[in-house]
């Protein structure tokens, strides 16, 4: 992978149903999300069981780790120049997950705890299929570089946190821990640490080395370079020992893993603003919502570090700063998934459409696939809406009457109108331009005819493009 390359063979990657099925079910998942987090603002109490923790994963489960599970499974093989291990685990995981997932949301909205470890069990069936499915390829293209070890190491933080998740489930009704070191309130905090930190802002930091130099057409000079090092080596590290801390109730061990995952926040922050400083090529809608991004970032480090320092065990500090959740879910964790997604799926679209059509015809640019007005409406919303989040959160206005307890409601309609908006735009995207039709994307079978359908070759490698 070089940080522009120079060949991307996209028939390594799978067939371009699997990812765009992954990405449309992922944003489907996000407007519910959005929607349950909007009525769990103004009413916690519609609903008989626990709409907050089945909101929060809709959100993380359901839209983000979705969408990484399909750009992960199109862009290692695409990226490493080898072939997908096996199209059919790529295809199987999405609705294990998605299966798991509803199963385990339904049973937390009821109340019927008991059934949580069975959708618990079916999601890390999933989990484990797309990890299996991506390390076998992963391996395949060695040696690595920075963004293939962040994946590889990803993919070690996805195992973990599945696995104490199910724990979790099992413990809301039975009593597991009793006579265990830990506690279910410190497995909870573990899990969700290697959930946000280690899963996924790890996945985020190995695609934006790729991404934002690909993508302002730059390259990694100067401070860069040292803070890269500093936050491969010190993020993973970091992560590990707050998880850890978190676990066994050892505040030191805690607090350096804290320290290690704020300056790396802050080092990535650094690293992204000076590469869209230094874009040489017109600002897009991906390249907004990363200067969003940046801007996120770079304030949930400096709000966090003082807090973390302090008490990094305190469950109010799980998501950072007390009061930190939306600006890290939706500000930093949001925007990267919709400033990638805004390329990659007319990317995705333009390959199998157009590629082979150019120069023969005229064919649209890549950023001509979507929207631009529906792209600004969506933007528009999304800060709005997250910057009245974060504003509630802050100042602790949720639970507040009157016009200042309408805050959080409005901040998460907004989100969620800027989340159909988004959803719009794509589906707008493979109507006009793709060779699927939506619903052929969400339930078809891939053909031999498509692009990347082939079957594997048997030794992996085998005919991959040079490195």
């Amino acid at each position: 992978m070089s940080a522009i390359p120079g060949s991307i063979d996209a028939d390594r990657g799978p067939p371009m149903t699997i990812p765009l099925r992954h990405f449309l079910v992922g944003t489907g998942l996000l407007l519910a999300g959005a929607f349950a987090g909007a009525v769990h603002s103004f009413d916690a109490t519609v609903v008989p069981g626990n709409l907050g923790l089945a909101h929060v994963h809709l959100l993380l489960v359901g839209w983000v780790a979705v969408t990484i599970m399909g750009a992960m499974t199109q862009f290692v093989p695409v990226w490493s120049g080898v072939a997908i291990h096996s199209r059919r685990l790529a295809s199987a995981q999405l609705w294990l997950v998605v299966v798991g997932l509803l199963a385990f949301a339904a049973a937390l909205l009821v109340g019927a705890y008991r059934w949580l470890p069975l959708g618990g069990f079916v999601m890390l069936a999933g989990f484990w299929t797309f990890v299996y499915n991506v390390g076998r390829t992963l391996r395949s293209a060695r040696p690595w570089d920075v963004t293939e070890r962040h994946f590889a190491i990803a993919l070690g933080f996805f195992v973990l946190l599945t696995g104490l998740g199910v724990v979790l489930a099992a413990g809301l009704t039975r009593p597991i821990l009793a006579d265990t070191p830990v506690s279910h309130g410190s497995v909870r905090m573990s899990h969700a640490t290697l959930a946000l930190y280690g899963a996924v802002l790890t996945t985020v930091y190995g695609a934006l080395y790729q991404l934002a130099t690909m993508f302002t057409q730059s390259s990694l000079h100067g401070i860069d370079l040292p803070l890269r090092r500093l936050e491969s080596v010190g993020h993973p590290v970091g992560v590990l020992a707050l998880a850890g801390g978190r676990l066994f109730d050892v505040a030191p061990l805690a607090r350096v893993g804290a320290v290690l995952v704020v300056a790396s926040a802050l080092g990535m922050s650094v690293i992204l603003v000076r590469r869209l400083l230094e874009a040489q090529v017109p600002w897009t809608p991906m390249l907004s919502r990363y200067a969003v991004l940046a801007t996120a970032m770079g304030g949930w480090a400096i709000w966090t570090g003082p807090a973390w320092l302090r008490d990094p065990l305190d469950p109010a500090t799980l998501f950072g700063a007390p009061g930190a959740a939306s600006l890290l879910i939706l500000g930093v964790i949001g925007f990267i998934v919709l400033g990638t997604l805004y390329h990659v799926v007319p990317f995705i679209v333009w390959v199998h459409r157009y590629s082979d059509r150019l120069g023969l015809e005229p064919v649209p640019m890549i950023d001509d696939l979507y929207d631009d007005r529906v792209a600004r409406a969506d933007f528009v919303c999304f800060v709005v809406g997250v910057g009245l989040l974060v504003a509630s959160d802050a100042f602790e206005l949720s639970g507040a009457s009157g016009a200042l307890g309408t805050v959080s409601t409005i901040g998460g309609l907004s989100v969620t109108i800027g989340a159909a908006l988004f959803l719009l735009n794509v589906v707008l995207v493979l109507r006009r331009h793709s060779p699927h039709s939506v619903p052929g994307l969400l339930f078809g079978r891939f053909s031999s005819e498509e692009p990347g359908s082939e079957p594997s070759p048997s030794q992996p490698g085998v005919d991959s493009p040079p490195r």
